[in-house]
């Protein structure tokens, strides 16, 4: 880790990314290289989720995606998923003063149906306290999967051309992007993946089409506010051309 506090170069300041996207990957390899249970790393993770939302405010990014919690993720050992649900429902409660003072406005993408209730619950009172923000958009991807998403969007499309509500002539990019979980918001500028892994992972494949990819071999519990603040440097660094020369 970096001991040295950074600052942002004011060129970063100067072309911030307004909307950022984070894989939090490596949880589990870093309570393995400590010889602890996975749900250590888990723990520590969520000092970096606080790290690095309170760092995002600060310099104005306006919108933070988190990968929280995948639809693949149900598949782990239940005892990890129950817990990895009890910090979840903590963290929104306990965070609710800092997120207010900071004034932080909470969203929420993918099956939250699916999340126990006394996680559905917290989430709501938690966002209704939060609704009145206008600093730093959190959104956290809970239950989610880009797939599951891309499927329910052609299915509600469908749907509308069966109703006669639109034509399949006028189905175009825009028509999607409005039916996905993330229309009220602009695609990710940029996409962090902590860990070293060179994928995707089924994390905002449509609205990432164009976003610019840090992949930094810092694992999760790791990555604080030095790390985050690398990957805006890093990002000013780069020419976005859309296609174009």
């Amino acid at each position: 880790m970096s001991t040295q506090v950074l600052q942002l170069s004011d060129q970063a300041k100067a072309t911030l990314p307004a909307h950022v996207a984070i894989i939090m990957d490596g949880n589990g390899r870093w309570a393995k290289e400590r010889h602890l249970p996975r749900v250590e790393g888990h723990r520590n993770g969520v000092e970096s989720v606080r790290a690095v939302v309170r760092a995002a405010g600060e310099v104005g990014i306006k919108y933070l995606t988190l990968y929280a919690f995948s639809v693949e993720n149900w598949n782990r050992p239940k005892d990890e998923v129950d817990t990895l649900m009890r910090y979840l429902a903590r963290y929104l409660k306990n965070e609710i003063t800092e997120l207010n003072r900071s004034s932080v406005r909470l969203e929420v993408i993918g099956q939250v149906y699916r999340l126990p209730e006394f996680v559905q619950e917290q989430l709501q009172k938690t966002k209704a306290t939060l609704a009145h923000n206008n600093g730093l958009t959190l959104i956290l991807a809970l239950s989610y999967g880009s797939r599951t998403e891309i499927v329910e969007a052609v299915r509600n499309i469908a749907a509308r051309v069966r109703e006669g509500t639109i034509e399949p002539a006028e189905i175009d990019e825009r028509t999607v992007a409005e039916h996905l979980y993330t229309r009220h918001w602009p695609d990710p500028d940029l996409l962090i993946r902590t860990s070293g892994e060179m994928r995707l992972s089924n994390f905002l494949l449509w609205q990432t089409s164009y976003a610019e990819f840090v992949v930094t071999p810092t694992l999760w519990p790791d990555f604080r506010r030095n790390q985050f603040f690398e990957a805006l440097e890093e990002y000013t660094r780069r020419h976005r051309r859309y296609g174009k020369l």
